[in-house]
């Protein structure tokens, strides 16, 4: 991970902002930035330096991981003394990114500088560093490929053991057991385990209830590996199809798949959406369709960008998004089918590459 690089990105994107520091406070974005794992920390970008903010706890781990960033152990909270350091510094301007600070948090920032200072002080300049994030390097994508593939070996193993009469609960606790077994510091979100009419709730997180006789199973699930999350769903029949069900797989795995083969650089997000949606509106099922068709993977599970309708942002190569169209029918049933995509030159390379064809148990 070249952090200098980096760094130096951030702070021109500050400069073209109209500031002459930069306060970053999402860890996530420390993350990217400085290569900082703990769980309390202000990074400041100003002046040609970078200064990481933390407490005691870190002292050792901030060092070591933040090469190339000068560490403060810090008495008093992270982000009052990075605000009083930009201060000291002679800092007139200090960008920040309003979707990570609360109204508390600002008030306490502009209390940390002296009361000449405060006003235009601090200015809200967007999400420079989740822009950034956006699109991956060559190492992002190399971790983002193993994040992956450890998905798809792990609903491979899930084949094995699926059968009526297992909890939801079971299932996810078994998936995430080997999950940390392959390496997996932890799941990417809750694991979805949704069956029976409980397929139809699109974020049917797993309960006590136990899979059917007949009926589908959603499995949607994500590892965390140094750092970076995967994202991918498979539906699975339980049982002999009911009229009607099959067809409607099909359907999904069209669309899917023709939202997939949309993918490429300068390619909008919309239009992404669009070629799930309009396969799903041709046999009359869009209106069960409802959310967007996918969204950016990395050091989080949601990024951008948001492929949704009519949204105007153009893919970039470099980007990882995921594509899951689905189709949800209260009372009855639902289904989904999600794969990890990279934007290449070429077009969108599938990273889940686990079957995605008809399966009944």
């Amino acid at each position: 991970m070249n952090f200098s690089v980096r760094k130096k990105r951030a702070a021109a994107a500050a400069k073209s902002a109209g500031v002459d520091g930069l306060l970053v406070t999402h860890l996530p974005d420390v993350r990217y930035l400085s290569g900082f794992t703990g769980s309390n920390a202000a990074l400041v970008l100003a002046g040609g330096r970078a200064a990481l903010f933390t407490d005691g706890r870190y002292t050792g781990q901030a060092k070591a991981e933040a090469v190339g960033t000068r560490v403060v152990i810090a008495a008093k909270p992270a982000v009052t003394a990075a605000c009083e350091w930009m201060a000291a510094s002679g800092v007139k301007r200090c960008g920040f990114d309003a979707a990570h600070t609360t109204v508390a948090g600002l008030e306490g920032m502009r209390k940390a500088v002296p009361a000449k200072m405060r006003r235009g002080m601090f200015v809200a300049v967007g999400p420079l560093v989740a822009r950034m994030r956006e699109v991956k390097d060559s190492d992002e994508i190399a971790k983002m490929r193993a994040a992956a593939l450890v998905g798809c070996e792990l609903f491979d193993g899930m084949l094995t053991y699926l059968e009526a009469g297992l909890a939801e609960v079971q299932v996810a606790a078994g998936l995430e057991y080997a999950a940390r077994l392959a390496g997996a510091e932890g799941m990417s979100f809750d694991t979805i385990v949704a069956s029976g009419e409980r397929s139809a709730l699109p974020h049917g997180r797993a309960t006590v209830a136990k899979l059917p006789k007949r009926g589908f199973v959603t499995l949607d699930f994500g590892v965390i590996l140094d750092g970076y999350c995967s994202d991918m769903t498979r539906t699975v029949h339980m049982g002999k199809a009911m009229p009607g069900e099959r067809d409607v797989y099909d359907a999904v795995l069209e669309a899917q798949e023709a939202a997939v083969a949309a993918v490429a650089p300068g390619v909008t997000a919309g239009e992404v959406d669009e070629a799930a949606r309009s396969v799903l509106r041709r046999v009359k099922l869009d209106q069960y369709f409802s959310h967007s068709t996918g969204h950016g993977v990395g050091l989080e599970i949601h990024e951008g960008p948001r492929l949704a309708a009519k949204q105007k942002q153009v893919l970039e190569q470099g980007m990882v998004i995921t594509i899951e169209p689905g189709v949800y029918m209260p009372g009855r049933f639902g289904l989904r089918i999600e794969d990890m995509v990279l934007v290449t030159a070429r077009g969108g390379e599938i990273l889940t590459p686990s079957v995605k064809a008809w399966i009944e148990l």
